[in-house]
């Protein structure tokens, strides 16, 4: 199946670079580009783009409320949001995160990296990269917006449904491990902790992995990182 990818910059000249780096895939294809957030909206729905690479900073309706708008209509439950940011010690990562992206990745990631998340996020995967994963998101849920270090109780009351295991996991999870890694931690099989990921996803109401780091730092589950 071919990868529908929908480009969201403001600079054209990036877009066009990753234009030419997405069409020289096998198994993706360009199918728009926006330079602002209304646009990208707009033709997420209408090229029904299964993957939106999106830059946070634009003119207008920005990277994040479009992201919010995407993750909010139920008609575009399959699209996944891929927040491209110049830095990735960015708070509004972890914004667009809660909004409902899958993951985020630094506009000087390698070719290679850029399209392994693009078929990340396309699987349902969450893409975090290598710099941000077990560390950076912590940090800025540990900011919050200024109250409570960003924790919410009532999240907290919410992983009252998961079972002792599922918590295991979700703890292994928030800390940037695959499924594998997390396999040999607990001693499971790879389709056991498939299992209870997807059991938890439900139960929280989280579209992917992305979603259960956050709800697993905001809830207070995991303690943010201070190194």
């Amino acid at each position: 199946m071919t990868i529908r990818v929908l480009l969201a910059d403001d600079q054209a000249l990036l877009r066009s670079a990753f234009r030419v780096l997405v069409d020289s895939e096998p198994d993706m294809e360009v199918v728009g580009e926006a330079s602002d957030g209304a646009e990208a909206v707009l033709l997420t729905k209408e090229k029904q783009a299964d993957v939106v690479l999106m830059d946070i900073r634009m003119p207008g309706t920005d990277g994040l409320a479009a992201t919010r708008q995407i993750s909010a209509d139920p008609a575009l439950g399959h699209v996944r949001v891929v927040i491209l940011t110049t830095f990735e010690v960015d708070d509004y990562v972890v914004q667009a995160l809660r909004a409902g992206a899958s993951g985020f990745l630094g506009k000087g990631s390698e070719p290679e990296e850029l399209l392994n998340a693009i078929r990340l996020a396309a699987s349902g995967e969450a893409l975090l990269s290598p710099t941000a994963t077990k560390g950076l998101i912590a940090r800025f849920l540990a900011q919050g917006d200024g109250a409570d270090d960003g924790r919410d109780p009532a999240r907290g009351d919410r992983l009252d449904a998961l079972t002792v295991r599922e918590r295991e996991v979700l703890v292994q999870v928030a800390g940037g491990q695959s499924n594998d890694e997390i396999a040999e931690r607990l001693e499971v099989s790879p389709l056991t902790v498939k299992t209870h990921v997807n059991r938890a996803m439900a139960k929280l109401g989280a579209r992917d992995r992305a979603q259960l780091v956050v709800i697993a730092y905001e809830s207070g589950l995991v303690r943010p990182r201070t190194d």
